[in-house]
């Protein structure tokens, strides 16, 4: 809700702000468009028609508001695909499945107006996230095998679903945030006109090594054979791919949501995830574990911050992820990173 607010007050004055709820329930999101994030016109679809009824109830405060609403009982894809025959546009989509939406990228990016966005959110953490191979590859086109930082390969993999459809349309991409909590991937996309340059650079595979941890990856544009290379153990990284390898937020408006939002109306929780995605923009994009560095070494990591701090004093970029607790993102080699974490051992 921040962010669209924050997307909102950037409108020119008086001018239409539309959400379309695909997967509305029991509409109190729907609601929270109108109340909270500026929306000026809602359209809430559940699937179910005994909905109906409910639906209309809860959002019975919007038009005393000024908030246009309107309530379908349809199937997504038919909403969607008629959504399309109309030309008929949104600028915020919000698409909140159970399962995975991806089958639902190509009529949803339809429905987008020119960097208006897409929310999409996926229970599908199986797929998502290694441990069911054969269906991520039906459902993402993807290979997926599982690795630590699970999340991270489930948020990115979504991103990359996104891509390659909005490219396929001629339209590029934005992500304005990434964030998960184990049960849920969530990510909010700005839908270009079209694609930045350079921005297929972004698409790309990672390697993760379970002899050694070593993490590693490349551009589908610079693929070659090899170009991954063996891990100083002489082990080969399982691969994951292609998936999304640019950044995984917009630091610069999530902090502007947030000064929007004034003091009491975020949850301390809910403030604090703000804070968290707006310090890490998910660059570089390799994502390496602490429980992971703990069990190379064989003994605790000293703690996150001065494990950070010392890469940095040694000249690499270092930061905390947002993405989950107790992970961290750096450009150096693995074995810096080994070498780091192994001082505290030493003392």
């Amino acid at each position: 809700m921040a962010l669209l607010r924050q997307l909102a007050s950037e409108r020119p004055e008086g001018s239409p702000l539309t959400v379309l709820d695909g997967l509305a329930g029991c509409g109190i999101r729907s609601l929270r468009y109108g109340l909270e994030a500026g929306a000026t016109a809602v359209l809430a679809n559940d699937a179910d028609p005994q909905r109906r009824p409910l639906l209309e109830r809860n959002l019975a405060p919007l038009p005393a508001r000024g908030v246009a609403v309107e309530v379908r009982t349809s199937t997504i894809q038919k909403l969607l695909a008629r959504c399309l025959l109309e030309e008929r546009r949104f600028d915020w989509v919000d698409l909140d499945a159970f399962g995975g939406s991806t089958e639902l990228l190509p009529l949803a990016i339809e429905a987008v107006r020119f960097d208006g966005v897409l929310y999409l959110a996926s229970t599908d953490g199986r797929s998502f996230t290694g441990h069911d191979r054969r269906a991520a590859l039906r459902r993402l086109g993807a290979a997926v095998r599982a690795q630590p930082c699970s999340w991270e390969l489930a948020l990115r993999l979504q991103l990359g679903a996104v891509a390659r459809v909005a490219w396929s349309q001629g339209r590029g991409i934005r992500p304005l945030f990434s964030l998960s909590d184990g049960r849920t991937f969530r990510t909010a996309v700005a839908i270009r006109r079209h694609p930045a340059a350079g921005e297929e650079q972004q698409l790309g595979l990672t390697g993760y090594c379970h002899g050694c941890g070593d993490h590693r990856g490349a551009s589908l544009l610079q693929l070659r054979p090899g170009a991954l290379g063996r891990c100083p153990c002489g082990g080969d990284p399982v691969l994951s791919g292609p998936l999304w390898r640019g950044p995984l937020q917009d630091p610069g408006r999530l902090r502007e949501a947030g000064r929007q939002v004034g003091p009491g109306t975020l949850a301390p929780a809910s403030r604090r995830c703000l804070e968290r995605l707006a310090d890490d923009a998910g660059l570089p994009p390799e994502a390496w574990s602490q429980a992971d560095l703990a069990r190379r070494l064989g003994l605790g990591p000293p703690p996150l911050t001065v494990l950070l701090e010392r890469l940095r004093t040694a000249g690499w970029q270092a930061g905390a992820s947002g993405v989950a607790a107790g992970q961290f993102r750096t450009d150096a080699p693995w074995s810096a990173v080994l070498a780091a974490g192994a001082q505290r051992c030493s003392r």
